[in-house]
Order: structure tokens, then sequence, then C-alpha cells
């Protein structure tokens, strides 16, 4: 049965510490990375063209030692989208993932994920305008693809999937459309509402084919 919650992951009652030692399979996450985000792409000095999202501090800060932690506690094995900002609070890993945006730009180039699999370093490529094309509904949204990918190579028919930072829920409605059971939690209530009307908006549409198909392919 899959919970979406309106909610801290580290709420004692509700966030990770209220599950048992690896209840799931697979963490896929992608934590703030304390880099001031909003600030930055608010900044007239950088001379792009941004798309006006309210300014927000949800990134000012990492997460502490502490979420990394029980993250760890709660799932057999990691994804987690900007490790190298986390590097000092994570073991060294062979198996690091990066999405490569295949284009020279003002941002970065790739992202990187840590993980915590032993097998080699991988890396999805899609451009951003192709990544992005439709537009975003959050201001750090990654493509659905990119995590239909990550099931793909790294999960299993019938794993139990955890996100600690929902953001748009484009994690969300891979893991649905593959059909995976999961928890995810976010805490903005602006971001939840609206990831929930995606969410929503997805279940409305015609089902093409099942998980199972994909992993087949």
């Amino acid at each position: 049965m899959n919970l979406y919650l309106n909610a801290d992951c580290m709420n004692p009652e509700t966030g990770l510490p209220s599950y048992p030692d690896k209840y799931f399979d697979l963490a896929i996450v992608d934590p703030p990375y304390g880099i001031d985000w909003m600030q930055q792409i608010q900044n007239p000095n950088t001379g792009a063209f941004w798309k006006s999202y309210e300014n927000k501090p949800w990134d000012c800060e990492r997460p502490s030692i502490d979420y990394f932690t029980e993250l760890q506690r709660v799932s057999r094995n990691q994804i987690i989208w900007g490790g190298n900002y986390f590097a000092d609070m994570l073991m060294p890993s062979p198996c690091w993932v990066i999405w490569d945006k295949m284009q020279e730009f003002s941002g970065a180039v790739f992202e990187m994920a840590w993980t915590s699999f032993e097998s080699p370093a991988k890396a999805f490529r899609m451009s951003r305008i192709e990544a992005y094309g439709k537009g975003k509904d959050h201001p750090t949204q990654k493509p659905m693809a990119l995590y239909r990918w990550l099931l793909k190579n790294y999960a299993k028919a019938g794993d139990n999937i955890l996100d600690t930072h929902v953001g748009s829920a484009s994690s969300l409605i891979a893991f649905e459309e593959m059909g995976f059971e999961y928890v995810g939690f976010e805490l903005d209530a602006d971001y939840y509402r609206d990831s929930c009307k995606r969410l929503e908006a997805f279940r409305a549409q015609p089902k093409l084919f099942t998980g199972s198909e994909i992993f087949e392919a």
C-alpha cells in the first residue's frame, strides 16, 4: 500500500524513526544540498531566464548526519542525489550515478548520486531540453525517465521504495508506473499539494503498459 505524507521525514512518530531496520528495499532520495538554490536562480546577475518560483528557504542547509544514519538504517540500499555535497557523511562508493544533461549552460552540466551498490558507475543521458520541454512543477524537478532508468537498473520487482523528499512527485509517478509500493514524504505544503495534483493527473491517464513490461524490455 502506497503512503505519501505532508510531513517531516525525521518526525519520530511518522517519519524514518518509526520504521524498523531495513524496512525498505531501496531509498531513492534527493535531499536539500545546502547551496541555497532558490537564491541562486533569483540572482539577476546570472543573466539567465529562470521561471519565477516563490523564494523558499528549503535549500539553505544540508540534512544532518542523523538523517543519513536513519536513511541507511531503514533501507537496504540507497541512491542519494547530491551525494557530492554529502561526501563527508557517506562512506566511499564505487558506484556513483550521474545524470548527464548533454549541453553546456550556466548551471551544472551533470548531477551526481551516491549509491550503496558495488557495481560500476553508470550515466543516464538526457538533455535539459528533453527533460523540461513541457516545463517544471518544482524548481529542482528531475525527469520521470531518470527514475524509470534508476528502477530498471537498481530495483527488483516487488521492492518497497522510499523517497524522503518528494518535491514534484516524478519519483512517485515512476514508482507507480512500474508497479512498486512506496512511502514518500514532502515537508512543504505547497509542493505537497502540487505534487498530489500531478499524481492524480497521472492516475487519470489510460495505462498503456505495466511495470513488468518495463523490466522485461
